[in-house]
């Protein structure tokens, strides 16, 4: 039941940013790194979100570690190794909350740089 609640937070997600103009590239992307949950492009920057789902939106940006946010890091840098800037590639890192009821809260930039 949680892995189908967190398909659909993250197609919720998705809708979310395809309303404001992005466009999702990737969904569930796996590189030897690990997993992110959404990759989307808005205009000239890359994109990369972790999609977290609870009760509220305080414990679902709870639910985040150190460690999961290095493996995030370590697929992005992977990832990007594909696109014709490499390494240079503007990118940022989201998260997307998903409360209760459905309601969406980006926060851009929350896992920094790292």
């Amino acid at each position: 039941m949680a892995y189908h609640a967190g398909l659909a937070a993250e197609d919720i997600v998705a809708r979310t940013y395809l309303e404001c103009g992005y466009e999702v590239v990737a969904q569930r992307w796996r590189g030897s790194g690990g997993e992110i949950d959404l990759i989307l492009r808005g205009g000239d920057v890359l994109v990369f979100a972790e999609v977290k789902k609870s009760a509220t939106f305080a414990r679902a940006a709870m639910r985040i570690t150190p460690k999961q946010k290095q493996r995030i890091f370590a697929a992005a840098n992977e990832f990007v190794l594909e696109e014709p800037k490499g390494l240079l590639t503007d990118m940022r890192f989201d998260v997307a909350l998903v409360n209760g009821i459905g309601d969406v809260d980006i926060v851009e930039n929350a896992l920094g740089d790292g």
